[in-house]
């Protein structure tokens, strides 16, 4: 009996794909160690990578950083399936979605920061959404909105101007843009 072996092509894209994704994770590893006032308030770093992809190589790219980042990112913290994964997952398809749907902004008026809030709110909603129905089937998480949104929008903001600045300064984050 003879063994045959699936090679599959790897092209300079799936390379960078995963830097960034590589990127993304690291940052998702450290924040995983910063202390939070309340379980799901983060700073969502991780997000920044995210918009940049989405910003140079569009949102296909973006939708594989993020997703290789929460899949990725969950087994490295050990929390492959968890709660906090299927939270995460939640969170990044519901930024996904809606970056996906801001890409068609005009952007004069629709930026990296604005991007970068709209998906905060998306992600924060997506979560409260799926810990309401699956984690905590009571109303009382609603209680937990405004301090949330608050969080999206000061975090959102924070992480749109980073990666606008990293946008607009040339060569920035060179780490990210060698060649394979």
């Amino acid at each position: 009996m003879t063994r045959s072996t699936i090679e599959l092509p790897v092209t300079a894209d799936d390379y960078r794909i995963a830097r960034y994704a590589a990127a993304a994770i690291a940052l998702t590893v450290a924040e995983a160690a910063l202390p939070s006032p309340l379980p799901g308030i983060k700073p969502g770093l991780a997000n920044i990578i995210v918009l940049v992809v989405l910003a140079r190589h569009g949102w296909t790219d973006a939708a594989w950083v993020s997703l290789l980042r929460v899949v990725a990112g969950s087994l490295v913290i050990g929390q492959f399936l968890a709660p906090g994964f299927f939270l995460a997952l939640t969170g990044a398809l519901g930024s996904l979605a809606v970056l996906g749907l801001a890409r068609h902004l005009p952007p004069r008026f629709f930026g990296p920061v604005s991007a970068s809030v709209l998906a905060a709110f998306a992600h924060i909603g997506g979560q409260l959404v799926l810990a309401r129905l699956w984690l905590v089937p009571h109303d009382g998480v609603i209680y937990l909105l405004p301090l949330f949104a608050t969080a999206a929008l000061v975090f959102g903001t924070i992480n749109g101007l980073v990666a606008a600045r990293l946008l607009a300064v040339p060569g920035a984050a060179p780490f990210l843009l060698k060649a394979g």
